[in-house]
């Protein structure tokens, strides 16, 4: 256990080429959780014939096996009567935060998009064809030859696929990665081969899952995650078998911690608990997720409870989807805010002060945590206001507590004890100036 000594933060590096759009970021959660939205906009999910198809991750939430001869694919309104399919220029295709993580010997070093809401890690490679790799030349592209311990896994291949038929889809190998100072044996990586648009439009090199094993795409058997392997081969502690994740915002840059992020894999940073119990709640990983009890949102004290109420706590999602109940409750409390058609979510002006803002609280299990008054608002809408962080999760039955939300708090996913934990993160000074546009 001497590679113990080795565990450090992987630093999380704010992707510069990302720019926030609150409808596209949105729509892309639209495309992959699949939902029905229940507010008027111009988006909303139809039925497309087809031998097989992918509605999102909801899909998997409602009903596991067969083949489904028609499925819900998400499409636009382009006038009076017309509709049209959603197109990668619709919705937000690039990643906020990226980390780095070492491939093969001699290692090549990927920036990946860690991702609590899937258990895919997968990557752009040389199998690729020629005309995208030269598209991706910004890209970090992972060439197995050139690794002495890659071994193709024969027959095995892996599928990602979302509502509007954007796909990434190739074949598997095992491979030596590296991630925080400790490196996993004979861990599979998914190599990429075919890349749709919207998957092409991403800054990252990939994507590195941190969900339960049991959503894994690789056919015919699944594999075992990162942290799943780190666990079975003794690469961290029996006593910690968790990983954590700090995010920042660029809002955070004049606070003390400069608003840096990152993740650790086998132990919690103790400078971040600033003395503080980390509070813990049980999960339920029965769908693959990372989720929990959350029955009651708080604003301004004023309690929305919501009798057998979930939440998925999941980086790969920027904005928090609650639902339009605890959305109006929340707006209402905000002067000047109305509900944009056009934009298909909830906006208010940009020149409000942390004092006009609302406390809103989320439940964790048993215990309230506060959002930052900050990250209420998330990106410029335009005639000066603000598309607010939080927005309507349709007719999904549970939340999805995505950046907005843990970035205001650091978060504990213990897989080992199978719960979820949080310590909340009050910064000195809440800086709501308007987002850049």
């Amino acid at each position: 256990m001497s590679a113990l000594q080795g565990l450090q933060k992987v630093k999380v590096i704010t992707n510069q080429n990302y720019k926030k759009s609150g409808t596209k970021s949105y729509v892309y959660l639209l495309n992959k959780w699949g939902f029905e939205p229940t507010k008027p906009g111009p988006y909303f999910q139809m039925n497309k014939v087809s031998q097989s198809g992918h509605a999102g991750l909801l899909s998997r939430l409602q009903k596991k096996g067969g083949k489904a001869h028609a499925h819900r694919v998400l499409a636009k309104k382009t006038g009076a009567s017309d509709t049209g399919e959603v197109g990668a220029e619709d919705q937000q295709n690039d990643s906020m935060y990226l980390c780095p993580v070492s491939i093969g010997t001699p290692a090549q070093t990927l920036l990946l998009d860690f991702d609590t809401g899937s258990s895919d890690l997968w990557v752009w490679s040389t199998e690729l064809s020629k005309s995208i790799q030269s598209q991706g030349s910004s890209h970090t592209i992972f060439d197995p030859t050139k690794s002495s311990t890659f071994k193709t896994s024969k027959g095995s291949s892996w599928k990602i696929s979302y509502g509007d038929s954007s796909s990434a889809s190739g074949t598997v190998g095992t491979d030596n990665v590296t991630i925080g100072g400790l490196t996993i044996k004979n861990q599979a990586v998914e190599l990429a081969k075919t890349l749709s648009a919207q998957f092409e439009q991403s800054t990252g090199d990939g994507l590195l899952g941190l969900a339960w094993g049991s959503i894994n795409t690789v056919t015919p058997t699944p594999v075992q995650t990162p942290v799943e392997n780190m666990i079975s081969q003794d690469d961290i502690p029996q006593t910690a078998e968790l990983f954590t994740a700090k995010l920042g915002s660029w809002r955070d840059a004049n606070d003390p911690d400069k608003g840096e992020s990152f993740y650790t894999f086998g132990y919690i940073d103790t400078t971040t608990l600033a003395g503080q119990d980390v509070y813990y709640t049980p999960v339920d990983n029965s769908q693959g997720f990372w989720m929990f009890d959350s029955t009651t949102t708080e604003v301004n004290g004023t309690p929305i409870t919501q009798s057998g109420n979930t939440a998925i706590a999941d980086t790969g999602t920027t904005l928090a989807l609650v639902s339009d109940d605890v959305c109006e409750a929340i707006y209402n409390a905000i002067p000047g805010s109305s509900y944009d058609e056009t934009q298909q979510g909830w906006v208010f002006p940009n020149n409000l002060t942390a004092d006009q803002l609302p406390v809103v609280t989320f439940a964790v299990g048993g215990k309230q945590f506060p959002v930052q008054k900050e990250d209420l608002g998330f990106a410029d809408a335009g005639n000066n206001t603000v598309y607010g962080g939080i927005q309507s999760r349709g007719s999904m039955t549970f939340d999805i507590l995505g950046d907005v939300f843990l970035k205001s708090i650091y978060a504990v996913f213990d897989q080992g004890n199978t719960r979820f934990g949080a310590v909340s993160r009050s910064e000195p000074t809440q800086n709501v100036s308007a987002p850049p546009s």
